[in-house]
C-alpha cells in the first residue's frame, strides 16, 4: 500500500443508544495504524495511515447508553468527506421512538453511501442500516439476539446470524459484523483492505485480536533490543540482520566482532539483552512468520530459507517461540490478514 496516499478518513458514528466499547476500541486501533508497530518493536513500516473521527448528530458531549460520556470530533453536517463510515453497536432493547429520532442520521448515511463511502456496522449497528433501507435484499450480520427484530421489522434483509462479517454487497462498500466484540474483526478487515495485509497482521499481533485460545505467543514479536553504546555489537547486529540464514551464525558473529568468543558473548548479552544464539533464533523465527503470512511456500522451504536444514527441528523451535505450529500460524494469520472475508 502507498504510504504517501492521503490518510483514510473513517467516521465512527455514535448515538445516544451507542455503547462505548466499539467507539473507543476502533478509535484507538485505527489511530495506531502505521505507527504502533514501529514504536514498540523498532521495525520501520511504511503504510497508509488512518484518520478516525467520532461523529454524532451534534458536536456536543453526550452520555451514551451506559452513561459514559462521548465527545464527538464533528457533527454529521461537518463529516461529509469520509471514505468509510462505521455505525457502532446500539444497546438493546431500543426505545420505541428511536427510529423516529434517527431520521437525520439515516439521511446522512444514505447521502454518504451515494457519495461512494464504504458503510459498515458493528453488531446491532446494522439495525440502523436496515431502518435506512440500505440492507434491503442483502445479506447482513448482527448480534444473534437481534434475529427477531430483523424477522419482524426488516423482512427484506437476509439476516445471517452465523456470520461474523458480511461483505458481499455494493461492490464491497457495505459491511456488517455480528457480535459486540466483532469491531476487532472489522478493524482488521478494513486495515487489510486499505493499508495492506501485512499491517493488519501487525495490528492483530499488537492488540491480540483474533483467536486467543493458544495464549499470547502466537501474537508475540521479537522484542526491540535495548539501546546501547557498544559499537562492536551494533556492527554485529547490522551484519546478522542480513546474514541470519548462514550456517554457524554465532561463530560468524564472533569472527565479525574480532573479539574472543567469551568476551563477545558477554558483551552481546549485556548490550542487547539476548544471548547470541537466542538473538539469531528470534530473527529467523520472525522472518519465517513473515514468509508464512505472505507466501504459500511449504514449511520445509521456509525452514531452509531462514537457515534450518532440518524441518522437524524448525517446527519444534517455531512452536517453542510462537506457541503453535507453522501450519497453524499460517492458517491464523492468512485468515486475519485476508482483505476479503
Amino acid at each position: 500500500m502507498d504510504e504517501t496516499a492521503d490518510p483514510l478518513r473513517i467516521s465512527l458514528l455514535a448515538l445516544p443508544e451507542t455503547t462505548p466499547a466499539a467507539v473507543y476500541g476502533l478509535y484507538e486501533v485505527l489511530s495506531s495504524v502505521g505507527s504502533i508497530w514501529d514504536r514498540l518493536t523498532g521495525q520501520e513500516t511504511k503504510v497508509r495511515r488512518i484518520a478516525p473521527a467520532i461523529v454524532a448528530p451534534r458536536k456536543q458531549t453526550f452520555n451514551c447508553a451506559i452513561g459514559t460520556p462521548i465527545t464527538p470530533h464533528a457533527s454529521l453536517t461537518e463529516a461529509r468527506d469520509s471514505d468509510v463510515v462505521i455505525v457502532t453497536d446500539l444497546a438493546l432493547p431500543l426505545a420505541d421512538d428511536a427510529p423516529a429520532r434517527w431520521a437525520d442520521t439515516m439521511a446522512w448515511l444514505t447521502d454518504m453511501s451515494a457519495a461512494g463511502a464504504t458503510i459498515c456496522s458493528v453488531c446491532t449497528g446494522s439495525i440502523l442500516l436496515a431502518e435506512a433501507g440500505l440492507l434491503d435484499g442483502k445479506d447482513a450480520a448482527s448480534h444473534w439476539i437481534a434475529a427477531d427484530i430483523f424477522r419482524d421489522r426488516y423482512p427484506k434483509v437476509r439476516f445471517r446470524p452465523e456470520r461474523i462479517i458480511c461483505d458481499t454487497a455494493a461492490g464491497g462498500r457495505l459491511i456488517t459484523t455480528g457480535g459486540a466484540s466483532s469491531w476487532g474483526e472489522l478493524a482488521l478487515h478494513l486495515i487489510a483492505r486499505y493499508c495492506g495485509r501485512e499491517e493488519a497482521s501487525r495490528i492483530a499481533r499488537i492488540y491480540l485480536l483474533g483467536d486467543r485460545s493458544s495464549g499470547q505467543l502466537p501474537f508475540a514479536a521479537m522484542a526491540n533490543p535495548r539501546r546501547h553504546e557498544d559499537a562492536v555489537i551494533e556492527r554485529c547486529q547490522r551484519w546478522i540482520a542480513d546474514h541470519y540464514a548462514q550456517a554457524h551464525p554465532v561463530a560468524r558473529l564472533v569472527a565479525v566482532s574480532g573479539l574472543p568468543e567469551r568476551t563477545f558473548k558477554r558483551r552481546f548479552k549485556a548490550a542487547t539483552g539476548y544471548a547470541p544464539v537466542d538473538y539469531v533464533q528470534s530473527l529467523r523465527i520472525e522472518e519465517a512468520k513473515q514468509m508464512l503470512e505472505a507466501s504459500a511456500e511449504p514449511t520445509e522451504a521456509i525452514a531452509l530459507a531462514v537457515g534450518y536444514e532440518d524441518p522437524a527441528f524448525f517446527r519444534r523451535l517455531f512452536k517453542r517461540h510462537a506457541g503453535i505450529t507453522p501450519a497453524q500460524y499460517r492458517q491464523r494469520y492468512r485468515s486475519i490478514s485476508d482483505s476479503r472475508i
